[in-house]
């Protein structure tokens, strides 16, 4: 444990910049991976809900670049590949 107070400090932002990208690193993969099961999954229905889902995986992924949680080119490449998935899905 540090005894230094502003080391003391530096602990508790640390623990609470932590917790947030934990945060946004979560919703973000949770988003991915709801978009990736319905883009494997096989139904009559299966193309029509791709679209919301991947606005919103496009959002949290956007929002986790521009937090910096993860970085723009690794956003950008989320964002590619996931649209080109979901491309092929409706073109099936």
């Amino acid at each position: 444990m540090a005894n230094i107070k502003s080391s003391e400090k530096a602990n508790r932002q640390r623990i609470k910049r932590t917790a947030r990208n934990t945060a946004q690193t979560t919703a973000m993969r949770t988003a991915i991976k709801k978009l990736r099961a319905n883009i494997g999954s096989t139904g009559s229905k299966a193309g029509k809900d791709l679209g919301p889902l991947l606005k919103s995986a496009v959002r949290a992924i956007d929002q986790a670049a521009s937090k910096g949680v993860i970085k723009k080119g690794t956003a950008s490449r989320h964002v590619s590949r996931l649209t080109l998935a979901v491309g092929r899905a409706n073109a099936k």
